[in-house]
């Protein structure tokens, strides 16, 4: 089988083509990825020389680059994880996260059509759901909880999954969404939550902790994740829509402390800078319908995953240094730049 990973050069796209590299020794893997600050051809290195994998430079917003690439490989299936993907530069810039993770999406599927594929698999996110309350931790999104997205993100998100329902529906394009809570794991860009603090409590630097750190996500280590996808696009029914959750609930504040705890470093180096706007409150998530109709649950606890996570951090150096003297400005937002991380010596 041919597979087309989009953005198969950011965090989980690239472990996912770690992934099916391992799995299924006999299929050839075509990364398209058009390496925006988030997407790097390091974190490929150790593919690029095997004869089953193929990298293209490319925007999936391209409709001729697309239709090209899919003239010329005719791939079976598409995993669709290009996306912009960080919430506080779609604070800032909104206009692109529109562009990427709905108009993009639109062409993969016009293409899709054109030239026949088994499967599009649209990878989404939890944040399409909006949040729940702090004090109703029995309350969990199912795949029937209504869209009500809170940022620019994650309104492009749920656009995005509108739309390839749309097409499931209209053309009888076979498609499937996951929708997956925060991953985490080996080659996460240095701006998102863990490495960042990991990074910067490396460095003796301030820990910039939004609000009073209360707000809780569903922390889901990236290779649990990949496997999970996996099932869908195998097993999964055309047109269904999956919940994919950790079952790892932790305030940031307690995932910061952990970290801090594991490097043995003091708690005081967390600084409470102010919230974003329209910070969602709680992520939970119910991965039932996954779990009884394909078998999957997760089998890395947070424990376990932010030791391996860690770990991976300090012996690959090399693989972050730069970046995380690059541009980061997104990460805390422009309301936070005397707090975020130009402050704090990240940049």
């Amino acid at each position: 089988m041919k597979w087309l990973v989009t953005g198969g050069a950011g965090f989980i796209g690239s472990n996912f083509v770690f992934f099916l590299i391992e799995k299924y020794p006999e299929d050839q893997i075509i990364c398209l990825d058009s390496l925006t600050y988030g997407g790097h051809l390091e974190t490929l290195e150790s593919v690029m020389e095997n004869p089953r994998f193929t990298f293209i430079k490319a925007d999936i917003t391209d409709r001729k680059a697309v239709c090209d690439l899919f003239l010329k490989e005719k791939p079976d299936v598409v995993i669709n994880f290009a996306a912009e993907s960080h919430v506080d530069r779609s604070v800032t810039k909104p206009d692109i996260f529109l562009k990427t993770n709905i108009l993009g999406a639109g062409v993969l599927m016009d293409a899709c059509r054109q030239y026949g594929i088994k499967r599009y698999h649209q990878v989404s996110t939890d944040e399409v759901y909006g949040d729940l309350p702090l004090d109703r931790p029995d309350l969990f999104f199912t795949e029937n909880t209504p869209l009500c997205a809170s940022s620019p993100y994650s309104a492009s998100k749920a656009s995005a999954d509108l739309l390839v329902q749309a097409y499931h529906r209209t053309f009888g394009l076979p498609v499937s969404i996951s929708r997956c809570s925060n991953n985490y794991g080996p080659y996460q860009f240095p701006e998102k939550l863990i490495p960042l603090m990991l990074i910067r409590a490396l460095k003796n630097q301030p820990l910039p902790v939004y609000g009073t750190g209360e707000n809780v996500r569903d922390w889901l280590y990236v290779a649990d994740h990949c496997a999970a996808i996996d099932l869908v696009v195998q097993k999964g029914k055309a047109g269904g829509v999956y919940n994919i959750g950790g079952h790892n609930e932790r305030t940031n504040l307690e995932v910061v402390k952990t970290i801090l705890r594991v490097l043995n470093k003091p708690e005081s180096l967390i600084r409470f800078v102010a919230d974003r706007p329209g910070h969602d409150r709680r992520y939970g998530v119910d991965s039932t319908k996954i779990q009884a109709e394909l078998g999957w649950l997760p089998t890395t606890g947070f424990d376990e995953g932010i030791q391996k996570t860690i770990c991976w951090y300090l012996e690959n150096r090399s693989w972050w240094e730069h970046m995380a003297s690059g541009d980061l400005s997104g990460a805390f937002g422009k309301e936070n730049a005397d707090t975020g991380p130009a402050r704090f010596g990240i940049l």
